[in-house]
């Protein structure tokens, strides 16, 4: 029995075809996301802690082990947004303040500051139930204010926050607090950085099942019914202002639990830890992730955190997974001219005339400027590649040039369509090549940002809603 396509009698169509207002993933994937979505949350949650405990145990590098700490700390803050963002629908810009409070009230408490030395149960629980009480005010004066409004609210209260301790003395001003003390539970010390990664485990695991059971109930659906349409809620008669108040207070405690065991690993603290660059790293990973979902906030700390960190490398550093910037960079131009070149004959076309230019120009070069076209030393640059693309002795000011035009030809490019615009992407991929090698690897802080923001600018277009998120179409 098939069922009914149109209005039915006693059931209001836009009700019964509200199924229809998700979009579901087709293909491979599609079917893989539909499969993993039949396991239970539970069993999902728990092959995802027993392969990080796993982790833990298998690596003795402290760098790889670093990395998983801050995989671990950037997850929970990012869950803390997204209770405030994702499920609530507001639009916090002084997030990371809370953070910043977090780890200067263990500061202040842990520390010789003070000479105070309090158990760090005791300052992470005032840290938490402190943060909590600051979010209440926070959106207090905000509870009336949405969108635009809502955000430079906040942001002027994280600026607020970020001024007050780089200028007051008792925060030791931009110099910082230094000489934290290291965690310990019931006279265990927590020293080596394996230890903050189990730590950071344990306080992971723990939010997300106090998130997942509010998430579950009455609160987290009615967090969710505001998020969709406030007036809609309201009329509902559901309490509105309070719903606001205590996602800002969930989101803040979980940001002041972190922001402790940030300190006591970091046992130095300073207030540029604390800047606007922490608050856009945590909405790229929301984003990507996909707002409002739990496991899409930690699948976005894990792409950006090991994401910074493989970008953040060069060709002669070892990395995670044996990568670095270049090889990944010269992987994406591959993929995406697989994905997107069809017929086959002209993906074939593209790369052979790609190649035979690259030796064409690098040949001309080479011989007219013998002394200027080699790779400098441990600098990054491919050195494999130099028979290929032309790699400049002296790049500052050739590369910023071409990293301009470079910038001029893609927005060029999207103005030209057929054929014309197939072989204007041969050039167009040495000059990449070009920037890349003389520009982009000699500044890899910067180039991983670069990247990131055109990586989440191609994921928008290609999937709104974020790798885990719902996509919701309305119908006309």
């Amino acid at each position: 029995m098939t069922e009914p396509t149109g209005p039915q009698i006693g059931r209001d169509e836009w009700v019964a075809r509200a199924g229809e207002r998700f979009q579901t993933r087709t293909g491979p994937l599609g079917a893989v996301e539909r499969a993993a979505a039949r396991i239970h949350p539970a069993i999902r949650f728990g092959a995802l802690v027993t392969a990080a405990g796993v982790f833990g145990i298998a690596t003795s590098d402290g760098y790889y082990q670093r990395v998983g700490f801050n995989t671990l700390y950037y997850a929970l803050l990012a869950l803390g947004l997204n209770v405030v963002v994702g499920w609530a629908g507001l639009l916090d810009l002084g997030y990371v303040a809370f953070f910043g409070i977090g780890a200067y009230t263990y500061a202040f408490l842990d520390s010789d500051k003070f000479h105070l030395h309090w158990p760090p149960i005791a300052t992470m629980a005032i840290a938490m139930v402190g943060c909590a009480i600051i979010g209440l005010f926070v959106g207090l004066p905000s509870r009336r204010l949405l969108g635009d409004y809502l955000a430079i609210i906040t942001l002027f209260f994280g600026q607020i926050f970020y001024n007050v301790v780089g200028n007051l003395s008792i925060t030791n001003g931009p110099n910082g607090l230094t000489n934290l003390d290291p965690l310990s539970f019931f006279g265990l010390q927590i020293n080596t950085v394996r230890e903050y990664y189990y730590v950071a485990l344990v306080l992971f695991v723990l939010v997300v099942v106090v998130l997942w059971l509010v998430n579950n109930s009455r609160t987290g659906r009615a967090w969710r019914s505001l998020r969709e349409d406030q007036l809609a809620a309201q009329l509902l008669g559901m309490p509105i202002n309070p719903l606001k108040l205590l996602a800002f207070s969930f989101g803040a405690a979980v940001a002041g639990l972190t922001g402790t065991l940030f300190a006591a690993l970091e046992v130095n603290i300073f207030p540029s830890n604390f800047y606007l660059d922490v608050l856009i790293t945590l909405y790229a990973i929301v984003v990507l992730g996909g707002a409002g979902s739990m496991a899409g906030a930690i699948l976005g700390a894990f792409s950006i955190t090991v994401g910074i960190e493989i970008l953040n490398s060069t060709g002669n550093s070892p990395t995670l997974f044996y990568l670095s910037a270049s090889r990944l960079f010269y992987i994406g131009l591959g993929v995406a001219l697989v994905v997107w070149l069809r017929p086959w004959r002209w993906l074939v076309f593209v790369v052979g005339a790609t190649i035979g230019l690259g030796f064409a120009v690098n040949a001309v070069a080479t011989a007219a400027w013998p002394s200027g076209t080699h790779p400098l030393p441990n600098s990054g640059q491919s050195t494999f590649l130099s028979g290929w693309v032309v790699e400049l002795t002296s790049p500052i000011h050739v590369g910023n040039f071409a990293y301009g035009v470079l910038i001029a030809a893609v927005l060029g490019i999207t103005l030209v369509k057929g054929r014309l615009r197939k072989l204007l992407v041969i050039p167009l991929i040495y000059l990449a090549a070009f920037v890349w090698e003389n520009e982009l690897v000699l500044n890899p802080s910067v180039t991983a940002l670069i990247l990131l923001g055109a990586l989440l600018v191609a994921l928008m277009i290609a999937r709104p809603s974020g790798l885990l998120g719902k996509a919701r179409v309305e119908l006309g």
